[in-house]
C-alpha cells in the first residue's frame, strides 16, 4: 500500500472548517481529532471515569456528561491539570485514530487526512505525518472574521486569536498552505490542487504502519505512538 497520512491544522476563524468541507465532498479521508475528544470522555468511558476521580462531579452535566466549559476553566488556570488531563485524554484519542486510520488503510485509501487543531503546538504526531497543511487567513480577516462568528468585541476577539500560537508562526512549519483569506471559490480552487497533487503522489509509503500492525500488533502500534507523543 501507498496509503500515507496528511495534518491538517490552522487557527481560530481561519477557516480550517471550510477546507474540511470541500475535502469530504472529493470524498477524502479525514479524522476528526475534536469529535474524537467529546466521544472517549463519553459516560461510562474509561477516561470519563478518570476525570470524574481526580476532578470531581462538579465538571460534570446533569446528563452525566463532561462539562468541557468547566473543565476547561480549571485546566486553563492549573497547568498541572492539564497535564493530567492530557495523560488521561491523550491515550483514548490516539487508539480511536489508529483505529479509524486502519479502516481506511483496509479500505486501500491513498491517503488519510488528520484534522488536529493543536498540530504544531504539540508537535508530537508531525513526524508521523509525510505532508502538514495549515489553513491559513491573514490577521485583518482571522479578527473580523471570528468577531462577526462569535459576537465578540475587537478587544475579546484579539485575545482570543493571541492565546493561540500565530498563524504566521505554524506556517514555518507546514510543508502546504492553504490560504483562505479571500473568497470561498479561491479556496476552494487551492483545496482542489492540494487533493489532486496528494492523488499523484508515489514517493512515500508509511511502512511503520503496515509492518508495525503486522509484526507488533495493534497494541505495539499504539504504544509507539503514545510514547512519542507524550514525550
Amino acid at each position: 500500500s501507498t496509503m500515507f497520512l496528511v495534518g491538517l491544522s490552522g487557527g481560530i476563524a481561519s477557516g480550517k472548517s471550510t477546507v474540511v468541507a470541500v475535502l469530504r465532498e472529493l470524498g477524502c479521508a479525514v479524522i476528526d481529532a475534536d469529535v474524537i475528544a467529546r466521544q472517549v470522555v463519553q459516560p461510562h468511558s474509561k477516561a470519563h471515569q478518570q476525570i470524574l476521580q481526580h476532578f470531581g462531579t462538579e465538571v460534570l452535566l446533569e446528563n452525566g456528561e463532561i462539562n468541557r466549559e468547566a473543565l476547561g476553566n480549571i485546566i486553563f488556570s492549573q497547568p498541572e491539570k492539564r497535564r493530567l488531563l492530557n495523560s488521561i485524554t491523550h491515550p483514548e484519542i490516539l487508539k480511536e485514530m489508529l483505529k479509524q486510520v486502519l479502516k481506511y488503510f483496509v479500505r486501500g485509501y491513498r491517503y488519510v487526512i488528520l484534522d488536529i487543531p493543536l498540530l504544531f503546538e504539540t508537535r508530537g504526531l508531525t513526524r508521523f505525518m509525510k505532508y502538514t497543511v495549515l489553513v491559513y487567513c491573514d490577521p485583518p480577516a482571522q479578527l473580523t472574521r471570528l468577531m462577526k462568528r462569535s459576537g465578540l468585541g475587537a478587544a475579546e476577539a484579539e485575545a482570543r486569536i493571541s492565546s493561540q500560537l500565530p498563524l504566521d508562526e505554524k506556517r514555518k512549519w507546514a510543508t502546504h498552505v492553504i490560504d483562505n483569506s479571500g473568497d470561498r471559490e479561491s479556496t476552494r480552487r487551492q483545496v482542489l490542487r492540494l487533493h489532486a497533487r496528494l492523488e499523484d503522489s508515489l514517493d512515500f509509503l508509511w511502512a511503520r504502519l503496515a509492518v508495525g500492525t503486522a509484526v507488533a500488533g495493534l497494541g505495539g502500534l499504539v504504544f509507539l505512538l503514545i510514547r512519542h507523543f507524550i514525550s
